[in-house]
């Protein structure tokens, strides 16, 4: 995906979002894992014993990519296209919740897409969640966990390379270069920790929500912290 300030050479500069808790207010892996079980006549019992195992990883302190590593295995045996499709039919749904979108978040990327950036969508889910989104928000580029595919067109349960944490800041600097954009040139937005990295990366990131590990080095820094307030779609 490229937007159309890239192929006509207009770029001026760059705005990544962290996508979850920052632009739209659910967990969109966890979220979707219920759409996706439910459509397979799950009363919500599969999704609650799934969720609270990937839970009760984290609670451990089992790495956050190992973590998303067992997620993906949950699609292991389904067909890709019909993934993508249900994504696009639970994003249909999602987005007409009257607290969906992170109402701070969505007017910043308003206000980078009207000034002519490149805006990015940078998330550990990935595009059958992230692609509706990006559409319906008319992001430039998404950089998201690829999961592999095989020759029938079925996923394996594997990821390429979870993006998280520094795979987030390795894939927002070789964006940069690829747009020919210094740090200076770009802003990025997140709300966790895990965001970290990707924010050092650029030159001008922001905080949204209140995690105390980004507020702090938001006060140390003069990093603007926005609000977490949930809205519809349009309240921006």
């Amino acid at each position: 995906m490229s937007g159309a300030r890239e192929r006509s050479g207009a770029v001026r500069g760059a705005a990544f979002f962290d996508v979850d808790e920052t632009l739209i207010t659910a967990k969109s892996m966890f979220e979707f894992l219920r759409f996706w079980l439910a459509r397979g006549g799950d009363d919500g019992t599969r999704y609650a014993r799934h969720a609270a195992a990937l839970r009760d990883m984290s609670a451990l302190g089992i790495p956050r990519e190992e973590v998303n590593r067992a997620y993906y295995q949950y699609f292991a045996g389904t067909y890709a296209a019909d993934v993508r499709a249900a994504g696009r039919d639970w994003y249909a749904a999602y987005r007409e919740r009257p607290d969906a979108f992170v109402t701070a978040g969505l007017s910043a990327l308003a206000r980078h897409r009207a000034a002519g950036d490149t805006v990015v969508l940078v998330s550990g889910s990935f595009r059958a969640c992230l692609d509706p989104l990006a559409e319906d928000l008319a992001a430039d580029r998404v950089l998201c966990g690829q999961l592999v595919v095989d020759e029938r067109g079925f996923h394996t349960g594997e990821v390429v390379e979870p993006m998280i944490g520094r795979a987030k800041a390795d894939a927002v600097a070789k964006t940069m270069r690829e747009l020919g954009l210094a740090a200076g040139d770009c802003c990025g937005y997140g709300d966790h920790a895990s965001d970290l990295d990707m924010l050092r990366v650029v030159g001008r990131p922001s905080v949204i929500g209140d995690d105390p590990t980004l507020g702090e080095l938001a006060r140390t820094h003069g990093w603007p912290v926005m609000s977490s307030a949930h809205g519809a779609r349009g309240e921006e």
